[in-house]
C-alpha cells in the first residue's frame, strides 16, 4: 500500500483513504504508518488512529511534521499528492458502507486473509474495480488489455471502469427487407412467422 501511494500519487487510481480496523490500531497500524512516514506521506488521521500512533514509543520519525488531524472533508477529497486520509472503523460492514458513501466509485482494494471478506468486499463495494490484496494502481486500461485508455467511467452506463476504444464506441442497427413487399411486425407472432434468431456473421455492412 505504501508503494501504491508513492509510486504515482497524482494518478486517479492512487490510494486516497486508508481504513484501519479498530483491532489493528495498536499492532499493524503503527508499522504501516512508519513505512508511509518514511516515504514522506502526510497522514490525515481520525482521533483513534492518531491516538494509537501517538502512543508509540518512541514516536515515529517525521510524526510531528507529517501527522495531522483529519477534517470531515478529508474523506471526500482526492488529494493527488503524497497525502493519505486515515480512518478507523469497527467492522467490515461499516467499512463497506463508508466506502460506498465517501468513495469515488473508481477503484477500491481490501487487504485480508479471509476469502469470505474478500468475496463480500468485491460484491458489496459499488466501484468500477474492486481488488483483493492488490494495488489500486492496477486499474488501468492498458493493464486490463484494452490498449490505450481513452477514458475512465465510474457510472454504470454504458461503460464502467477503464475505457478502451471498444468501450467508447456506440452501436448503430441497420435492417433491410429482402421481400418485395417489405416486412411488417404484424406478420410475426403467435401462429405466424417465427424469428430465426441466427447470428449474422458479417465483416462489412451488407448494403
Amino acid at each position: 500500500m505504501c508503494c501504491d501511494q508513492t509510486d504515482y500519487p497524482s494518478a486517479c487510481n492512487a490510494v486516497e483513504t486508508l481504513i484501519v480496523h479498530n483491532s489493528l490500531l495498536s499492532t499493524v497500524w503503527p508499522k504501516v504508518a512508519k513505512a508511509l512516514l518514511a516515504a514522506d506521506v502526510e497522514l490525515l488521521c481520525d482521533a483513534p488512529s492518531l491516538i494509537a500512533l501517538s502512543a508509540v514509543s518512541p514516536r515515529p520519525e517525521k510524526f510531528d511534521s507529517l501527522v495531522k488531524t483529519a477534517e470531515p472533508s478529508t474523506y471526500d477529497t482526492e488529494h493527488g499528492s503524497l497525502t493519505l486520509s486515515v480512518i478507523s472503523l469497527p467492522s467490515f460492514e461499516s467499512a463497506v458502507k463508508f466506502i460506498n458513501v465517501h468513495g469515488s466509485h473508481h477503484t477500491d482494494a481490501i487487504v485480508t486473509e479471509s476469502d469470505l471478506f474478500a468475496s463480500a468486499f468485491c460484491r458489496g463495494v459499488d466501484s468500477a474495480s474492486t481488488f483483493v490484496n492488490a494495488s489500486t494502481r492496477f486499474a488501468d486500461g492498458f493493464r486490463y488489455g484494452y490498449g490505450t485508455e481513452v477514458g475512465i467511467s465510474t457510472g454504470r452506463i454504458h461503460a464502467r471502469g477503464p475505457v478502451g476504444l471498444e468501450g467508447l464506441v456506440i452501436y448503430k442497427y441497420m435492417m433491410r427487407s429482402r421481400d418485395n413487399a417489405g416486412h411488417v411486425v404484424g406478420d410475426f407472432g403467435w401462429g405466424k412467422k417465427e424469428y430465426r434468431h441466427q447470428r449474422i456473421e458479417a465483416a462489412s455492412v451488407p448494403f
